[in-house]
C-alpha cells in the first residue's frame, strides 16, 4: 500500500510539473524582428494573434536615432542609430494599431494587425 502511495505521488507531481511547464510556454510572448533602414520599417505590417503578448526586437540600421511611437499602443521608445532595442506589446484585442518613427513620420510607418 505504501509503495502505491509513493508511485501515485510521483506520477501526480510529474504530471503537475509538466502541466505547469506547458502553461508557461503558452504564455511566452511572440518574438518579432523589426528593422529600420533608410527611415522605413521592415516589415511594415506585423500580424499577431489576439490576446497574445509580443516582443519586438527593433534593429535601427540607420546612423541616426529614431523613436518608435504609437498613440494606439501608448508606446514611445527611442532607439539610437546603429543599435537595437526591445518594444514590449501587451495582449491586444483584434484591430489595427499603427506605429511611426517619430523623427521621420513621412516614411517610417507601420501597423500591427491583431487577428
Amino acid at each position: 500500500m505504501r509503495r502505491y502511495r509513493f508511485v501515485s505521488y510521483a506520477v501526480g507531481s510529474g504530471l503537475a510539473l509538466l502541466l505547469a511547464m506547458n502553461a508557461a510556454s503558452a504564455q511566452d510572448p511572440i518574438q518579432i524582428e523589426l528593422t529600420l533602414k533608410d527611415h522605413r520599417y521592415d516589415p511594415s505590417e506585423i500580424r499577431i494573434p489576439a490576446n497574445t503578448s509580443a516582443v519586438i526586437n527593433l534593429h535601427n540600421l540607420d546612423p541616426t536615432a529614431e523613436e518608435f511611437d504609437s498613440d494606439a499602443l501608448t508606446i514611445e521608445k527611442v532607439i539610437a542609430g546603429g543599435r537595437s532595442g526591445i518594444v514590449r506589446i501587451r495582449p491586444l484585442d483584434k484591430g489595427r494599431y499603427p506605429f511611426i518613427g517619430e523623427y521621420h513620420s513621412d516614411t517610417a510607418q507601420g501597423v500591427i494587425i491583431v487577428e
